[in-house]
C-alpha cells in the first residue's frame, strides 16, 4: 500500500481523476471488453467528478466503454430522492459524461430481497470480468464503503446497518437530522473491493487524520476497515496535508520518499472464447445478435474432416482388431495343439512301455 500526499484536496482530486483517465486509457476498451470502475459517493469524490467531466467535455477521455459499480446505496430511501446515491451519480457525474445507462450498476435499496439482490451485484461484477479500478472513501471512523467498524474482512456485499457516527455524519445531507438518515443500507464488502485489481482511496481533511493514522501506522483492523489496504499488492490512499496531521513525520517523509515506485496493476487479458460443440447464435453484450465468426463453408469443411476422421478411425480400428485377433488366435491354437498332443503321446508311450 502506498501514501500519495498532495497539497491541498484540489492536487489530491486531480490526482485520482487523472489517475482514472490514465487506467482507461492503458486499457483501452472496447464494447465488449469494457473497463470496470468501482465508485464512491459522499463529498470526497465530488472534485474527482468535477475534472472527469471537465476532461470528457474536452474530448480528453470516452466513457463509452466504461462500465461501473457503486459500492453502496440506502435502503428504503426512493431512488428518485435527491440524496440517494443513484441521484448523487446521476446529478454529478453521469448525466455529464456519455456513458451507458445499462453500464452504470447501483444496488438497488428497494428491492424486494436485498439479500438476493446483493447477491446479484456480486454475480454481476464477475460476469463483467472483476473491477480493474476502485476508487473508494473513508468515513471519519477508517470505515470504507459502508463497512462499519466490526464488519469481517472477508465480507461481501451484503445489508447492513449503519453504524451511530455514520447516521450523524452524514445527517448533513438531511437538513442536519440525524432521524432523517436511513438506518440501513446496501454495501459492498471488503473481500469484493480486496478483489479489484487496484484500489485507490481519497482521505481530504483534517477530520480525518486520526482515522488515517489507524488506518496506515496501526495493523490491519476490522475495527478500521481501510485498513485491509495494507494487504492489496496494488492499493493507493491519496490525501492532501491535512490528512496527514496524525501521522508521524517519518511516515510522511518515508511514503513521500518512494511515491515514484508505486505499482501498476496488470492488465486484465481478454476472455478466450471457447465454441460451443453446437453452433448457437452468437450475442453481444448489449443482447443483439452477431455475425458468425466462421464463415459456413470452413464450419461445413471442418465438420466434415472431424467426421471423417472419426469414421475412419472407428472403421481402420475394428477391421484391424478383427484380424489381427483372428490370425494370432489361430496361429496360438496350432502352435498349443501340436505341442500338447505331442507332449501327451511321449509321455503315455513311455508309461505303457515301462
Amino acid at each position: 500500500m502506498y501514501l500519495i500526499i498532495r497539497e491541498n484536496k484540489e492536487a489530491a482530486s486531480a490526482y485520482v481523476a487523472n489517475l482514472i483517465i490514465e487506467r482507461i486509457k492503458q486499457f483501452v476498451p472496447t464494447r465488449t471488453r469494457p473497463f470496470v470502475l468501482g465508485l464512491p459517493t459522499g463529498s470526497t469524490p465530488l472534485g474527482v467528478y468535477r475534472i472527469l467531466v471537465e476532461k470528457y467535455k474536452a474530448g480528453e477521455i470516452s466513457f463509452e466503454n466504461v462500465v461501473t459499480f457503486n459500492m453502496d446505496e440506502y435502503v428504503g430511501l426512493p431512488r428518485d430522492h435527491p440524496e440517494s446515491y443513484h441521484s448523487y451519480m446521476w446529478r454529478h457525474f453521469f448525466s455529464h459524461v456519455n456513458i451507458h445507462p445499462s453500464n452504470a450498476n447501483i444496488l438497488d435499496g428497494n428491492a424486494p430481497d436485498l439479500n438476493a439482490e446483493c447477491a446479484a451485484y456480486e454475480a454481476k461484477i464477475e460476469a463483467a470480468g472483476g473491477i480493474d479500478l476502485f476508487i473508494a472513501g473513508m468515513g471519519q471512523d477508517g470505515h470504507i464503503a459502508f463497512n462499519e467498524p466490526g464488519s469481517s474482512l472477508a465480507s461481501r456485499t451484503r445489508p447492513v446497518t449503519l453504524a451511530p457516527d455514520t447516521i450523524v455524519a452524514n445527517s448533513r445531507f438531511f437538513d442536519d437530522d440525524p432521524a432523517k438518515v436511513p438506518q440501513k443500507g446496501l454495501t459492498v464488502g471488503v473481500r469484493t473491493i480486496l478483489d479489484a485489481r487496484e484500489v485507490v482511496a481519497i482521505v481530504l481533511g483534517a477530520q480525518k487524520a486520526v482515522a488515517l493514522h489507524y488506518c496506515v501506522e496501526k495493523g490491519v483492523s476490522h475495527m478500521g476497515t481501510l485498513s485491509a489496504l495494507q494487504l492489496h499488492p496494488c492499493a493507493r490512499i491519496v490525501c492532501d496535508e491535512d490528512a496527514t496531521l496524525g501521522l508521524k513525520v517519518g511516515t510522511v517523509k518515508y511514503f513521500k520518499g518512494i511515491e515514484q515506485d508505486a505499482p501498476a496493476p496488470a492488465l486484465r487479458a481478454p476472455a478466450i472464447h471457447v465454441p460451443s460443440r453446437t453452433p448457437s447464435p452468437i450475442f453481444d453484450s448489449m443482447g443483439s445478435r452477431m455475425a458468425d465468426p466462421m464463415p459456413i463453408p470452413a464450419k461445413t469443411k471442418l465438420l466434415n474432416g472431424h467426421a471423417n476422421g472419426l469414421t475412419n478411425g472407428f472403421t481402420n480400428g475394428c477391421t484391424n482388431g478383427h484380424t489381427n485377433g483372428h490370425t494370432n488366435g489361430h496361429t496360438n491354437g496350432h502352435t498349443n495343439s501340436h505341442t500338447n498332443g505331442h507332449t501327451n503321446g511321449h509321455t503315455n508311450g513311455h508309461a505303457n512301455g515301462l
